[in-house]
């Protein structure tokens, strides 16, 4: 990375100096949008399911199908897209996945078959596991050394209000009739719109326009943050950096492997949180509302149980965007893991309406939080080259465990209930919370070059 002008600093340097500015709150927010757009796609399915059931009178075994082809394709998604990123660029792949998910939703909407439905449910997968670990990489890259953590888990964040207007969606608008649940998919042609935004509105990444020798457009986009006023956080001052460098060891003739012998330890613990917390996040909340409506509840109070449920994940992403940045990435992670286990296993025990939306309440709240946690860390863990595969394939391996969630729920369910449900939730949590001790602590270290 070669400094530019004379300000001896490079350009990642000026980047991790800066206060947390207006362009910083434009880029967060434009690609916060997009987040909340995929949120709320995901968060529709649990609803449509559940109606699905009534109206078409499906088995469990189609609903599983149903739920888990999407991350089939997020599976795919996320690998392929994690490696066009680093090919082509963050903004383009963001774009792009937009299109293509946001126009497959649309098309699920006029679906008559479950067949039809699932395999436009897979394209739908296909965009949206690309575009996450996409735009996560994306703002992990430009935000300030000293505000990257919160910065990643306020994009996170999004997701609660995805899926929480998912949750307004499924409560007033899926109970209208027997096509409800068409009205509430052909919302999902928003995100068709919305890419032409991300394409035309948000920066390229200065890392990857640098590893492509694009010079002048790398430090035209630091200018623009640099000359955007500050919204807070002061200036350092450029010949002080009491915050330490990044790890050195990247090797300087290529791209890095993820499973290099300085890497493979933390690339092993990182694929098994998400692998676990995929299987626990996924398998209880896409079946939750039909859950709901097996234990005796009608369909409307079964949606509005989750929409309260859902409401608690904003205040789980506000206390992890804190600690992270207070305390460190991976003891918030660990104790947002731990807090997910304990909430999952009163879920199963709980048999009231009063203890079925706290426990569900504090399961969002945690649950969410260690998403929040986790997505800030997994873009610090892998030099520039390998950082939107290294973060996409840790996204697309935990999208397996989404695939087998959905599948798993019915087998578990005839086994022993709910309470073996939760429990085989709980306990992935807890091997999650474990892994943890595997990840490095970066709170406060530049993102690695190479």
């Amino acid at each position: 990375m070669e400094p530019a002008g004379p300000d001896a600093r490079t350009r990642t340097e000026r980047l991790d100096g800066l206060p947390f500015t207006r362009r910083h709150g434009r880029l967060l927010f434009g690609s916060g949008v997009g987040w909340a757009l995929d949120a709320m796609d995901v968060g529709l399915i649990s609803f449509v399911m559940a109606a699905l059931a009534v109206h078409w009178e499906l088995s469990k075994t189609q609903l599983s199908w149903i739920g888990s082809i999407g991350f089939v394709g997020m599976a795919i998604g996320a690998s392929v897209g994690g490696l066009l990123a680093d090919r082509i660029g963050r903004r383009q792949v963001f774009a792009a996945t937009l299109l293509i998910y946001g126009i497959a939703t649309g098309a699920t909407a006029l679906a008559g078959s479950v067949a039809v439905l699932m395999v436009l449910r897979f394209v739908v997968g296909l965009g949206l596991g690309a575009e996450l670990p996409v735009a996560s990489t994306l703002v992990s890259e430009y935000a300030p050394r000293r505000q990257r953590g919160r910065m990643v888990v306020a994009l996170e964040a999004f997701w609660a209000v995805g899926w929480i207007l998912a949750a307004l969606i499924g409560y007033f608008v899926v109970p209208l009739g027997d096509d409800g649940w068409r009205w509430a998919l052909a919302v999902g042609v928003v995100p068709t719109a919305y890419a032409v935004v991300v394409r035309m509105g948000l920066p390229e990444s200065v890392r990857f326009l640098e590893r492509k020798g694009r010079h002048a457009e790398a430090e035209a986009a630091v200018r623009s943050f640099e000359q955007s006023p500050p919204l807070w956080g002061a200036i350092p001052d450029p010949g002080v950096d009491p915050v330490p460098p990044a790890p050195v060891g990247a090797r300087a003739d290529g791209v890095e492997s993820i499973w290099s012998g300085r890497l493979r330890r933390r690339t092993g613990a990182l694929w098994t949180i998400w692998f676990c917390i995929n299987l626990s996040y996924y398998g209880a909340f896409i079946w939750l509302p039909s859950l709901l409506v097996a234990q005796g509840f009608d369909l409307v109070k079964s949606f509005q149980y989750t929409l309260v449920i859902t409401l608690a994940q904003l205040p789980g992403y506000a206390v992890a965007a804190w600690l992270i940045e207070a305390w460190g990435r991976r003891g918030t992670l660990a104790l947002f893991l731990v807090g997910s286990a304990v909430s999952a296993g009163a879920f199963g025990l709980a048999d009231t309406p009063t203890q079925i939306v706290v426990a569900g309440m504090a399961l969002s709240f945690f649950n969410l939080g260690a998403w929040g946690a986790l997505y800030a860390i997994g873009p610090e863990l892998y030099p520039t080259t390998a950082r939107g595969s290294g973060t996409g394939a840790a996204a697309a391996f935990g999208r397996i465990a989404s695939i087998i969630a959905p599948l798993i729920v019915p087998w578990l369910l005839t086994g022993g209930g709910n309470p073996l449900v939760f429990g085989v939730f709980a306990v992935s949590f807890a091997i999650a919370a474990a892994a943890t001790v595997a990840l490095p602590e970066l709170r406060g270290t530049a993102l690695e070059e190479g």
